[in-house]
C-alpha cells in the first residue's frame, strides 16, 4: 500500500510503468524543436522610421550595458553599429565610456585604434596610440601597430623616434629585429649598427652577437666582423662563453680564405673551454683540419678526440685502470711527456678502497708502466726509482703482494748495472712476502749473473719455504747436473722422493729415472722397483718394460708377464688392456710373437647392472680368456660369436 505523497513505506519513490531512457529524451527534444526563430528584415523607408530604429537599438544597447558595465564584448558591439551607421561621434564617446571602465583592456585600443585609421583621423589615432604605449609599454602590439602607422604614412623619424622610447623599456629581442629591419629598409647602416650595440648590451646571448656579425658581414664590413667577435669573447667571459661563437668566427675566417686565423681560433676555443660544453666544436675542428690540414694537424685532432673519450670514460669510473692505462699510452704516442706523466699521477692517485687482489692488480700495472714510461721515455731514472719504492709502499703486503712488481723493480737496478740494490730488493721481498714467483725470478737472477753459490742458497731457502714443490727439486738436481755434480744431483733427488708430500711426484721419479738411465742402468731397474712398491700404475710397468727392452726382449716380456699378473690380481680390466695393447705393439716393432698376446686380448660385452633408484643402465666390460671363473662363461660367448659368424 502506498503512503501518502506517493513514496512506499522504504521512503522510494514507487517504479514507474513506462520507463523513458535518455536517448528517448534527446530525441524527443530533437523532434519537438522547431525552426529558429529569424528576426524580420526590415526596410527604412524614410529619415523617421530610420531615426526610430536607431534610437530602439541604442536604448536595446544602453540597457545591455547598464546591466552588465564589465561587459567589454556589449561595448565593443556597441561601438561597432555605431560606426556601422556613420556616427563616428557617438562611436567614439563609447569607446571613450569603455575606457573608463576597463583602462587596461587591449581589445578596446586596438578597435578604437583601427575605426580612426579606418576614417582617416590620423591625429587622433595617433594620440590613441600614445595613450596606449604610456599606460601599457610592455604590450608589444601597440608598438608595432604605431610605428607601422608611422611608417605607411611615411613619418620615418617620428617611426624611429618611436622605436627609441620603446628600447627605452628594454623589449624582447623580436623588438630590436624590428627596430634593426626597419633601419635597413632605409639603408640606415650606422643607425642599425647603433642599434646592434644596445642590443648586445641588453640581451648579451649568444646569439645576439651572432646576429650582430652576420649584418656585419653582410654590409661587407670584414674588420667590423672581426671587431664584433672580439668583443663577444670578451664580454662573455670563459663563463658564459658559448662554442657556436667560437665556430661561426672560424667559419668567417675560413670564408676569407684566413685558414691559420681559423685554426689560431679552434685552438684557443679547445683550450679554454671545458669539453663537455665543446662536443660541436670539436667536431668543427675536425672537419675544418680534414680540408685544410696536414697530416701532423689530423693526428694532433684524433688525439684531441680520443682524449676527450678518455677523459669521459675516466670521468664516470676513476677506477677504470684499463682506459686510464688507454689514456697515458695515448699521450705517450703523441710525444706529450708532460701530459703522459700527468694522467700517470691523476691514474694512482685513484687508489682501489677494498683489499682484494683482483681489483689492486690493474692498479699495479698502471704503476709499473709508470715506471716504464719514466725509464725508457722520460729518461728520468731517478723518478722511475721513486715510483717503484712508493708503489712497494702502498701494497697491503700483510693481506697481499704482486711478485712482479718486486722482479721489476730488480731488474731495474740490474739494468742501471746497481747489483746490490736489486738484491736488497728480492730478500726484502722474501722477508716480507715469500712466494714461489719471487723465488724464482731471484733464481733467474742469480742464473743470468752466473752466481751459482747464490743460486745454490736460494734454492735451499726454496725447499725449505715450499718441500711440496717437485718441479722445484727436478730444477736443482739439473742445475747440480748441469755442473757436473752428479753425487749432489743424486743426493736431491734422494732427499725429493723421501719427502711425505708431493705435488707431482710423477714429474719427481721420471726425472730421477732418466737421470740415473744415463748414469747407472742397476741403479734405474732398482728406482723402478721402489716406484712399482709404492704405486701400481699401468704407465710404471709400460715404462719398465721399454727400459729393459733396451737390453733384452725377454727381460720386456717379463715385465709385461708381472705387470699383467698385478693388475689381474687387482681386478684392474682397463689397465690391463692397455697393457696388453702396448706389449702387442711391442711384438710388432721387433717381430715377436704376436699371436700369443692376441689370444690373450679381451672381448668387449655389453652388461647391465642395476642402479640404486631400481633402473637398468648399460655398460661394457671386458672378458679376458685366462679368466678361470669366466672361462666357461667366455667359451659360450665365443661359440655363439662363431655361429653368428657362420649364419652371416
Amino acid at each position: 500500500m502506498a503512503e501518502p505523497g506517493g513514496y512506499n513505506q522504504s521512503g522510494r519513490a514507487p517504479k514507474a510503468t513506462i520507463q523513458i531512457t535518455a536517448e528517448q529524451l534527446i530525441r524527443e527534444a530533437f523532434e519537438r524543436q522547431g525552426s529558429v526563430q529569424k528576426a524580420p528584415r526590415q526596410k527604412v523607408l524614410d529619415g523617421e522610421e530610420l531615426s526610430d530604429y536607431q534610437m530602439r537599438r541604442r536604448r536595446e544597447f544602453e540597457e545591455g550595458v547598464r546591466r552588465n558595465r564589465s561587459n567589454i564584448g556589449e561595448w565593443l558591439r556597441y561601438a561597432n553599429w555605431e560606426e556601422s551607421q556613420q556616427e563616428i561621434a557617438r562611436a567614439r564617446s563609447i569607446y571613450e565610456r569603455a575606457l573608463d571602465i576597463d583602462p587596461r583592456n587591449q581589445t578596446i585600443y586596438i578597435k578604437y585604434a583601427e575605426m580612426e585609421i579606418k576614417n582617416k583621423n590620423v591625429n587622433l589615432a595617433r594620440n590613441l596610440y600614445d595613450r596606449a604605449v604610456t599606460i601599457l609599454p610592455r604590450v608589444s602590439q601597440f608598438w608595432y601597430r604605431y610605428t607601422y602607422m608611422e611608417e605607411l604614412l611615411g613619418n620615418i623619424n617620428a617611426a624611429r623616434e618611436i622605436f627609441d622610447r620603446w628600447m627605452q623599456w628594454e623589449p624582447e629581442p623580436e623588438a630590436w629585429n624590428a627596430f634593426i629591419k626597419f633601419e635597413r629598409r632605409y639603408n640606415e647602416i650606422d643607425n642599425a649598427r647603433a642599434v646592434f650595440e644596445r642590443f648586445v648590451f641588453v640581451h648579451p646571448e649568444p646569439k645576439t652577437w651572432l646576429k650582430w656579425t652576420q649584418f656585419e658581414e653582410e654590409t661587407g664590413n670584414t674588420d667590423q666582423v672581426r671587431e664584433v667577435f672580439g668583443q663577444a669573447i670578451d664580454r662573455l667571459g670563459e663563463e658564459f662563453m658559448d662554442q657556436h661563437i667560437f665556430i661561426s668566427f672560424a667559419k668567417f675566417e675560413v670564408r676569407m680564405r684566413e685558414h691559420e686565423r681559423a685554426r689560431a681560433i679552434y685552438k684557443y676555443a679547445l683550450e679554454r673551454l671545458p669539453k663537455a660544453k665543446s662536443q660541436s666544436l670539436y667536431n668543427q675542428y675536425t672537419i675544418f683540419e680534414k680540408q685544410f690540414g696536414d697530416k701532423d694537424e689530423i693526428e694532433s685532432v684524433v688525439v684531441t678526440k680520443r682524449r676527450m673519450e678518455y677523459e669521459n670514460l675516466v670521468r664516470q669510473d676513476p677506477q677504470d685502470y684499463d682506459a686510464w692505462l688507454d689514456y697515458t699510452w695515448l699521450e705517450e704516442g703523441a710525444g706529450e711527456v708532460s701530459r703522459a706523466r700527468e694522467v700517470y699521477e691523476r691514474a694512482i692517485a685513484n687508489h682501489p678502497t677494498v683489499l682484494q687482489k683482483p681489483l689492486w692488480r690493474r692498479y699495479i700495472y698502471v704503476w709499473l708502466f709508470y715506471a716504464l714510461f719514466e725509464e725508457t721515455i722520460a729518461r728520468d731514472i731517478e723518478r722511475a726509482r721513486q715510483v717503484y719504492r712508493l708503489c712497494i709502499k702502498m701494497i697491503p703486503h700483510k693481506h697481499f703482494t704482486f711478485g712482479k712488481l718486486w722482479l721489476q723493480y730488480a731488474w731495474f737496478e740490474i739494468r742501471q748495472q746497481n747489483v746490490d740494490a736489486a738484491r736488497q730488493a728480492l730478500g726484502q721481498a722474501l722477508g716480507i712476502c715469500a712466494k714461489d714467483k719471487i723465488y724464482r725470478g731471484y733464481i733467474a737472477l742469480e742464473l743470468e749473473l752466473r752466481e751459482f753459490d747464490r743460486v745454490r742458497t736460494l734454492y735451499s731457502k726454496y725447499l725449505e719455504f715450499n718441500p711440496t714443490n717437485c718441479t722445484t727439486w727436478v730444477e736443482f738436481a739439473q742445475l747440480e747436473l748441469a755442473l757436473g755434480e752428479n753425487d749432489r744431483a743424486r743426493a736431491l733427488f734422494e732427499l725429493a722422493v723421501d719427502q711425505p708430500m708431493l705435488d707431482m711426484p710423477e714429474v719427481l721419479w721420471k726425472a730421477y729415472i732418466d737421470f740415473e738411465s744415463s748414469q747407472d742402468t742397476e741403479r734405474t731397474r732398482e728406482l723402478y722397483e721402489r716406484l712399482l712398491n709404492l704405486t701400481d700404475h699401468v704407465k710404471v710397468w709400460i715404462s719398465l718394460a721399454h727400459f729393459e727392452l733396451s737390453s733384452s726382449l725377454e727381460k720386456a716380456r717379463a715385465v709385461y708377464e708381472r705387470g699383467f699378473a698385478r693388475q689381474k690380481e687387482l681386478g684392474l680390466k682397463e689397465e690391463r688392456l692397455a697393457l696388453l695393447e702396448s706389449w702387442r705393439q711391442m711384438e710388432q716393432e721387433n717381430n715377436g710373437d704376436v699371436e700369443a698376446v692376441e689370444k690373450r686380448m679381451p672381448k668387449r660385452v655389453r652388461k647391465r647392472r642395476e642402479l640404486e633408484d631400481g633402473s637398468l643402465e648399460e655398460y661394457f666390460d671386458y672378458v679376458f680368456p685366462d679368466d678361470s671363473e669366466q672361462g666357461s662363461r667366455f667359451k659360450l660367448l665365443a661359440k655363439a660369436h662363431l655361429w653368428k659368424q657362420k649364419q652371416a
